[in-house]
């Protein structure tokens, strides 16, 4: 009896000796088989699948969240560059600007269509006598290999209004003969000058034997360098010039602030909004020019004596990013019918039309400071986009007739 206690007794004490190697083993695999619940069982499931089994449900695995880079600034694409003082396209900041070329020229039918006129930055037409307009093209640079070196013109007489205009941009005035009122102005402003009649000039032109004198004088680059050299004269803006046009930096559809809103004199009401796809400038009936917006290009093309007006150098319709409409007070100076017009120390209304819009302005000049701004009506200082800018000087008494369509 006391044999079989014993007996018992061990046997107790080898079935706790193998459950807690049992235990120490199972302790084992788990360590051996982090997270997955005791690794392989003896049905050969592993420990998740009992886990699935059990409907205890899986713990979503959590994706590591992929580092977000700050985005690259956008590249500056004006960097190291500026804008051109005529016509707002951008230039290398160390390019030096040359003073500009302000040259006379034709607008009589028989001597139509000027050579040179459609690379001007700036043109500025006004009347002359009878009906007759001409034009003053600003050049910011003519290159040696244009068209326009070999062939520009026809050159025409100077009026001092335009000798006026020429000095608000600080330029070289070419002309071919003038009246005395201009001669008179030259010499108040002391303006650099290059005329075929005298002086430095006498051979910076030549005659186009096929059309009828006078129109048909002609500079060329090489014959206004040459008077340039001998003339002496200043090459490079005046110091502390600045240009009287403030330009967006890219093509922009201005965003108008205006009071206008009443239809007068033929012209829209006033707004954003306002279409602006047709311009008629009733300077006279012998000319008829006006200018269709091409919603492509954003220029507006411009047309005369009943069709387009091209340069005969390339024979290409012109057109113009902006159009300014300028109104003076204007007048018969004498009995030749010769104008005159208020702009010496002025100011007065006008429009600005681009991109299919137009709105109105308001301008001051100083002819004595060499002062010349254009305003939007919220009284800011004029933007206007870069490209070709043509401006109208329209005498303010025949206002009736400008369309704007």
């Amino acid at each position: 009896m006391r044999k079989t206690k014993r007996k018992n007794k061990l046997l107790i004490a080898v079935l706790i000796a193998i459950s807690v190697c049992i235990a120490a083993c199972g302790k084992k695999g788990e360590e051996d088989n982090p997270g997955t619940a005791g690794g392989i069982l003896e049905n050969g499931a592993k420990g998740l699948d009992v886990i699935a089994a059990s409907g205890i449900p899986s713990p979503t695995p959590v994706p590591s969240p992929t580092p977000t880079m700050p985005p690259e600034p956008a590249p500056d694409l004006h960097e190291g560059k500026k804008q051109g003082m005529l016509n707002g396209e951008w230039i290398d900041e160390d390019v030096v600007e040359h003073r500009p070329y302000a040259v006379m020229l034709n607008n009589i039918k028989v001597a139509s269509p000027q050579s040179g006129i459609g690379q001007a930055d700036i043109v500025y037409e006004a009347l002359t006598e009878a009906g007759i307009t001409r034009f003053l093209a600003l050049f910011s640079e003519i290159g040696k290999d244009t068209p326009a070196a070999a062939r520009l013109g026809s050159v025409r007489s100077a009026r001092h209004y335009f000798v006026s205009f020429a000095d608000e941009y600080d330029a070289i005035f070419v002309h071919f003969g003038e009246t005395t009122y201009a001669k008179k102005k030259m010499d108040k402003l002391k303006i650099d000058h290059i005329t075929g009649m005298y002086g430095v000039g006498v051979s910076s032109f030549y005659r186009d034997k096929s059309i009828k004198a006078p129109h048909n004088a002609f500079a060329s680059l090489e014959g206004i360098e040459n008077a340039v050299k001998k003339g002496k004269f200043r090459t490079e803006y005046e110091e502390g010039y600045k240009s009287h046009f403030k330009f967006y930096a890219e093509n922009t559809v201005p965003e108008i602030v205006t009071k206008s809103s009443e239809k007068t004199d033929g012209l829209p009401a006033l707004g954003v909004q306002t279409p602006a796809t047709k311009i008629t400038l009733g300077f006279s009936d012998y000319i008829k020019p006006y200018f269709l917006y091409d919603a492509k290009n954003e220029v507006y093309m411009r047309y005369q004596f009943d069709g387009e007006h091209v340069d005969y150098n390339t024979k290409e319709q012109l057109a113009f990013k902006n159009i300014i409409i300028q109104l003076v007070k204007e007048w018969n100076i004498d009995k030749n019918g010769y104008q005159t017009m208020d702009i010496e120390k002025a100011e007065g209304t006008g429009f600005y039309i681009t991109n299919n819009t137009v709105q109105p302005v308001t301008w001051k000049k100083d002819e004595g400071k060499r002062f010349m701004r254009y305003y939007s009506e919220d009284g800011e200082e004029l933007i206007i986009n870069p490209g070709k800018t043509y401006i109208a000087v329209f005498p303010i008494n025949r206002e009736k007739h400008i369309a704007i369509e």
